[in-house]
């Protein structure tokens, strides 16, 4: 099989690429502002964000399946 690509589809894939790049910062960045805020408040603090990330990684991080 013959490939399509051609240099116009490889430009677009990286122009793509790049804008989910900067669309994944923009939401970190606001991400980030918001716990600051939050912890500057008092209503929430480092250690409660940090424990929560640890415990919803934890549950992403769990196999689909039992394991034996």
């Amino acid at each position: 099989m013959e490939s399509s690509f051609s240099p116009m589809n490889e430009v677009n894939i990286l122009a793509k690429l790049a804008d989910l790049k900067d669309g994944h910062y923009h939401n970190l960045l606001m991400l980030s502002v918001m716990m600051e805020l939050l912890i500057e408040k008092g209503i929430l603090s480092r250690e409660e964000i940090e424990e929560r990330a640890l415990r919803l990684e934890g549950f992403i991080n769990m196999p689909p399946y039992p394991i034996v």
